[in-house]
Order: C-alpha cells, then sequence, then structure tokens
C-alpha cells in the first residue's frame, strides 16, 4: 500500500485505522511524505510502515509516487489517496484481481459529505456506505469478480493498482508533470500503450473524506494548462477536457478539441478564484 502526504495528519490516520481493519493485511504501508517531518501519533495499521521524505514545490506528485513505487517491496502497487479511507476488503479485492488478470485494476471510491466525520475516528463501514455518494462521472462496479474498461484514462489517483513490473516497465509517472493534473492520465496512455488492459474491480471500494473543492479549479489554472499542452503534444489529443470547457466558458482561454494549442485570453482574477470555492461540494 502507497500513499503521499502534506498535511491532511488526520485523513492519514483514518486510512491507517481503515487498513488495520483489512481482511487481508497489507505487506506494508509506504508513506511519502511530501514535508520535512513526518506526522506524530500515528496508529498502528497492522502492517509495517515505511516512511520517505520527497522534498519539491509544487507538491511532487509523480516525483512521490515514484519515490513510493521504487521503496515498495511487494509485486502488486496498490495507490490510495491519502484522503481516502479503505473499505475492509480492498486490499484483498486487488490481490483476487491480481491473481485472476495481468492489469490497472480500478476500485470504487464513494464520496462523504462534510459532516461524515465530525473531528474522530471514521464511522465503521456500514455507517460509511450509507453516507458515501459515487461520482456520477464514474460507471457502476461490478457486484463480483472485474469487468473490463476499454478506456484506461478512466484510472483517478485515489484508488488504483498494477504490477509492480508494469509500473517499471513503462517508467513510472513522469515527472516533467509539474504541479495539479494530467500526470495519471499519462500513465494512464502509456500503460494501454504498452497493452496492459484496465479492470474494474468489485470489493475494492474506498471512502474519500470531504475537503471543501473550486468548481471549476482556478486555482490550478496555470499547471492545468501546461499540463495538457505537454500530454497534447505526446498523445495528440488533449486531457482535463471538462476542465479545459469550463475555463473557455469563463471566457479565460481560446480552444476547442481540435486546436493544436491554448491560447489564453486572460488569467483568473483574485475574486473569481475565490468564488469558485464550494465548501459543500462533493465532486470538483
Amino acid at each position: 500500500m502507497l500513499t503521499l502526504v502534506r498535511g491532511r495528519a488526520d485523513r492519514l490516520r483514518n486510512l491507517m485505522r481503515g487498513l488495520a481493519r483489512q481482511t487481508l493485511r497489507p505487506r506494508e504501508l509506504v508513506i511519502a511524505w511530501m514535508q520535512l517531518d513526518p506526522a506524530p501519533d500515528l496508529p498502528d495499521p497492522g502492517c509495517p510502515v515505511r516512511h520517505l521524505h520527497v522534498p519539491g514545490e509544487p507538491m511532487p506528485l509523480a516525483a512521490a509516487r515514484n519515490r513510493a513505487a521504487a521503496a515498495a517491496c511487494g509485486d502488486l502497487l496498490v495507490f490510495l489517496d491519502v484522503d481516502c479511507i479503505p473499505g475492509p476488503t480492498l486490499v484483498a479485492a486487488y490481490a483476487n484481481a491480481d491473481a485472476a488478470e495481468r492489469g490497472l485494476f480500478l476500485g470504487e471510491v464513494l464520496y462523504l459529505p462534510p459532516d461524515a466525520i465530525a473531528g474522530g475516528p471514521a464511522p465503521d463501514p456500514a455507517a460509511l456506505d450509507r453516507l458515501g455518494r459515487p461520482h456520477p462521472a464514474r460507471p457502476p462496479l461490478p457486484e463480483t469478480g472485474l469487468r473490463r474498461e476499454p478506456d484506461a484514462g478512466q484510472l483517478w489517483g485515489l484508488s488504483f493498482a498494477l504490477p509492480a513490473e508494469a509500473w517499471r516497465a513503462v517508467g513510472g509517472m513522469d515527472e516533467h508533470y509539474v504541479g495539479y493534473g494530467g500526470e495519471e492520465t499519462d500513465l494512464a496512455a502509456r500503460l494501454a500503450g504498452s497493452g496492459l488492459p484496465t479492470f474494474w474491480v468489485a470489493g475494492a471500494r474506498a471512502y474519500h473524506q470531504h475537503h471543501p473543492v473550486h468548481v471549476p479549479p482556478l486555482q490550478h489554472f496555470a499547471p492545468i494548462l501546461a499540463n495538457a499542452t505537454r500530454f497534447h503534444a505526446r498523445h495528440g489529443r488533449w486531457c482535463m477536457t471538462y476542465w479545459l470547457e469550463q475555463f473557455r466558458a469563463a471566457g479565460l482561454i481560446a480552444w476547442d478539441t481540435e486546436a493544436a494549442a491554448i491560447r489564453v485570453l486572460r488569467q483568473p482574477s483574485a475574486p473569481e478564484i475565490a468564488a469558485a470555492l464550494r465548501p459543500q461540494a462533493l465532486f470538483s
């Protein structure tokens, strides 16, 4: 199990408590800290824990995942976002998927409302099941086993797993993606190009702990444009089109899906960025 952390120590503690309730304990938990010191008073996740320090600004997401993957000792890499609490069968479901097929495996994430975890330990999984909501852009998962997914771009960094050798074969994440957005879709495209199939996995459920979001994510305007441009140069198509469409609708860029480049018309203003904050929204 691998996760990346900057701040969010309360979220990490709930993730670790979720690992302690697994029907199949992970071999280890590798924590890539994108901050100088690990958080204190971490709970026992029921498995060995290894700590890595990954410096860099802005948050070195691709580099942190690469360092965590390089340090991991298992043959299956399971990535779980620090905001996510693993359901009790998550590790077993990914392990069973890996035993049945060679692939990129995607698990279900249910989004929790703001008051689901009121400053204390996470409720039990049954309560989280009642409170959580699936993302409307994600398909329903199979009730059992695996279902082939033709679009590897469904990869979302909140929860996924793949063989360590498949990760190494494509060189992991491209660290030229700086800041927010694009690095996961680029990885998915390269994995698909290598011939690795993608599957949805029943039982690999996680629960996303709420945090405010911006709709659209104007606070990441510059890195989204830079990373979308990098993706287009490599793959000949655009990623993050939903956000690019929102930026265009706001009069910030001139762009369409057939465009060879994005033309910036103006930068978002501080009031626009503030107005985009949606404290109660579950999805960005």
